[in-house]
């Protein structure tokens, strides 16, 4: 299928089609796939949005609530539908997307949808709505194929036949005993190329991959990523199959992830909504904004302690800043670098050691470059070698902090059991600004001023 784009137009026709009866919105949105529709919601209202999943089809309309955005609350327009419509488009959802949606309402309503529901359909979601929503258990879908260990290939084919009605698509057939314990896996060939008196026992292959309902998702995500699997089974402690993890599911957690640590490195709660509004921003950034302003309190101490050399040199004051924001540019950059690389894997002592020598080596490296051009600006802008000897060794000694505190101190952080996301863009902030103000005014003391 070719990409496609929301853009304005498309709104402006979704607003047009709205204006007119049920039967020409209907003509126009099939020409739109669920997620077409899901960002058109973005924009609409509330009344526009149930009127037109009331219109779709039950599993399109439960397509398009599982492709919404969870800041643009998918649960409080399923809890509006009328009853009858509601548990139709529950029942379409797949158990991780019905408990994600759900899991947003009020205790209350969540009761309200699940008494609408099947026993099963509301048995499942209840049991997932048990884990917390970050962990293996909160993505794992109940929904999977599995075999007996013992049954032979017709009874396996039977059960594959009759399990897989429920289901869209599989990529894994799990092998377990008569008290569901995960046993292995097999391939659906090898069922089909084995003999007719041949067991599962004899052909399932043992799972080496799978995971605790109870762990992580950036960890799950790690492991998928790490042994290219397109599902991954969740088990409990007794290693009894509860349900599997799709490649999917992984997708949208490796992008919940990446955004988190990125507003996290910016100093942005990873709470606050993309789309929210100005209350929330300000809720969100401003302690950190206040943190940042005691720190900068910090390296305007330093210049303080220096009142003799700003007023002998004042040309100083200007070159300090440029130090000063070249160090803040080199240490995100290694900060960015070294999360990246914690995020991805545990890092060992010596692969630890080794990233703070490659970061001091490419922050000497590049504070050597820079130092030499504001070094040869100064010395014909200012007609003073000395004044560019001090910049050159300011800028080479601020950039090899930079380098040295970005990949440190998140490695250092983390170490310490706190987030090296969170904490560390404002840690590293103050050693550069104050090694960027210090090092050019002590410098510039002891090599200037003296001679």
């Amino acid at each position: 299928m070719q990409s496609f784009e929301v853009d304005k137009s498309d709104f402006l026709r979704i607003k047009a089609a709205l204006e007119g009866d049920d039967a020409e919105l209907e003509l126009v949105l099939k020409e739109y796939h669920p997620s077409e529709i899901a960002i058109l919601f973005e924009k609409l209202q509330q009344e526009d949005k149930e009127r037109i999943i009331n219109i779709l089809p039950a599993d399109v309309a439960s397509d398009v609530i599982a492709e919404m955005d969870e800041e643009h609350r998918p649960g409080e327009l399923l809890i509006n539908l009328d009853p009858e419509k509601r548990s139709e488009i529950v029942e379409e959802l797949d158990y991780d997307d019905a408990t994600d949606i759900i899991s947003q309402l009020e205790e209350h309503e969540q009761q309200e949808i699940l008494e609408d529901l099947d026993h099963e359909d509301a048995t499942n979601i209840r049991a997932l709505l048990n884990y917390h929503e970050n962990t293996a258990g909160g993505l794992m879908n109940p929904k999977l194929l599995c075999v007996n260990i013992n049954s032979n290939k017709k009874e396996a084919l039977d059960e594959i036949i009759r399990q897989s009605e429920e289901m869209e698509e599989f990529y894994t057939i799990y092998v377990v005993d008569k008290n569901d314990i995960l046993k292995g896996v097999v391939s659906i060939k090898d069922i089909i190329k084995a003999h007719a008196d041949v067991k599962i026992k004899n052909i399932y292959k043992d799972a080496p991959i799978f995971v605790k309902a109870d762990l992580d998702q950036e960890e799950v995500a790690k492991l998928i990523s790490q042994y290219n699997l397109t599902a991954i089974p969740v088990v409990d402690d007794n290693m009894k199959l509860l349900g599997r993890i799709t490649v999917d599911d992984i997708i949208d957690v490796m992008e919940q992830e990446s955004t988190e640590d990125m507003l996290k490195i910016s100093g942005v709660s990873e709470d606050e909504e993309l789309s929210g509004n100005w209350q929330e921003a300000v809720k969100s950034r401003l302690p950190w904004l206040i943190i940042n302003l005691a720190t900068g309190f910090l390296a305007a101490g330093v210049v303080r302690h220096f009142p003799n050399v700003q007023v002998a040199i004042p040309a100083i004051v200007a070159y300090m800043t440029i130090i000063s924001g070249m160090g803040g540019n080199a240490a995100t950059q290694a900060l960015a670098v070294t999360v990246r690389r914690i995020s991805l894997s545990d890092l060992t002592d010596n692969q630890a050691y080794r990233t703070v020598l490659k970061e001091f080596s490419v922050g000497m490296i590049n504070g050597a470059a820079n130092g030499l051009i504001v070094g040869a600006f100064a010395f014909f802008y200012d007609g003073s070698p000395m004044m560019g000897l001090v910049l050159f060794l300011a800028m080479t000694g601020n950039l090899i902090v930079a380098g040295l505190s970005g990949a440190g101190i998140p490695l250092i952080l983390k170490r310490l059991g706190i987030d090296p996301a969170v904490a560390s863009s404002i840690i590293i902030t103050t050693f550069t600004d104050c090694a960027g103000f210090f090092l050019p005014l002590w410098l510039a003391t002891n090599l200037l001023m003296r001679h």
